[in-house]
């Protein structure tokens, strides 16, 4: 064998090709790196547990605190918001309450004053005196008002609430100079024919309802029924008649002339109104004062209306102003949800449960 390395050899020494990118295995050591030093180890478990840092506790304590204030901030944020947004809400029913809706159109130009009475005539209804009242002293105030229409549609209600709107019509009419009409659309009966009749001319349609002239009074009685029951009614008076309205104690025939008696005077004061502001248009009949009620064209007849029409007729044709300016007075937004929010619940349930007799 030749020895590459022995002085002399001219033999070419054979070397095996080595394969590209052929590397020999690493040695075992290079395998597992060495543990580093404890120093190295330490550092690393302080990085990552918070514990062994100094003064660890007092930094989390800092962070809950001012975790805790700041959600004590937004609360009192929120809270000052709600109260802020009641307040203007407040203000909001305040100043709709003070600032009632009035005609939005310009009154000083020539036009026809309208107020509707509409609904049950009764203190504290659109249909108040205290609400129509108003809506009159509006309309005969104002120059550009050339005549006062009263647009009624109701089944009647207090004779109390209509005389006030009567007389306070009758005193206006003297006052102002101006004609009032009255134009029935549905019904106008009872109490609302009570108010028509102040009108200097009534207007209705053909197929409304007009008349019933009369009172009445409409009420309970459960004595027999507790007696059925077993149920003893213990009411104290200190009066004989205090309690003959009381729908639990049984009425006796005295007390029911009594208020018979006074259910007549009401019913004749409600004859001489319509009278006196129908005058001899009015062609009495033994039925027109029972109760009973008429269709407008049997209005017509009788003398309880004067003609058929409706409110555009009399603005164009009889007032000769086309212009309609509204002036009733209605709720406002604010009382609309003040009522909504409680004080209509709270009447609904006492109409609901309200035994004692009314007159209409």
């Amino acid at each position: 064998m030749n020895d590459p390395n022995r002085p002399g050899n001219t033999e070419p020494s054979f070397e095996p090709p080595k394969e590209p990118g052929f590397q020999p295995h690493p040695p075992e050591a290079s395998l597992n790196p060495p543990n580093p030093p404890p120093e190295m180890t330490e550092k690393k478990l302080a990085d990552t547990d918070p514990s062994s840092t100094p003064g660890w506790e007092r930094a989390t304590l800092e962070k809950l605190a001012f975790a805790a204030l700041n959600e004590q901030k937004a609360t009192r944020r929120w809270k000052t918001f709600v109260r802020l947004s009641w307040l203007a809400f407040f203000i909001f029913l305040v100043w709709m309450a003070l600032h009632r809706g009035t005609p939005t159109s310009d009154t000083t130009v020539p036009h026809t004053a309208v107020i509707e009475i509409k609904g049950e005539i009764a203190a504290g209804a659109d249909a108040s005196a205290e609400f129509v009242n108003a809506a009159l002293h509006a309309a005969f105030e104002d120059e550009g008002s050339k005549a006062v229409v009263l647009l009624i549609n109701s089944p009647g209600g207090s004779p109390v609430q209509a005389g006030m709107m009567n007389d306070e019509i009758l005193r206006l009419k003297a006052k102002y100079k101006k004609p009032v009409y009255a134009v029935v659309e549905e019904t106008c009966a009872s109490a609302a024919y009570y108010v028509a009749v102040a009108a200097d001319r009534i207007y209705v349609d053909k197929a409304s309802v007009v008349g019933s002239i009369g009172v009445l009074m409409d009420g309970f009685g459960f004595t027999g029924l507790m007696e059925k029951l077993g149920v003893e009614r213990r009411l104290l008076t200190a009066g004989e008649n205090k309690g003959f309205l009381d729908p639990f104690t049984p009425q006796s025939e005295k007390q029911r002339a009594f208020a018979q008696g006074m259910l007549d005077q009401i019913h004749q004061q409600f004859i001489a109104v319509v009278k006196a502001g129908r005058g001899k248009r009015l062609k009495e009949t033994p039925e027109m004062f029972s109760g009973l009620f008429w269709s407008g064209q049997q209005a017509v007849e009788l003398g309880l209306a004067d003609q058929l029409g409706n409110l555009d007729y009399v603005a164009r044709e009889v007032v000769k102003t086309e212009e309609i300016i509204d002036y009733t007075r209605r709720d406002n937004v604010a009382e609309r949800l003040a009522k909504k929010f409680g004080a209509a619940m709270g009447e609904g349930a006492m109409k609901a449960f309200k035994v004692v007799p009314s007159i209409r």
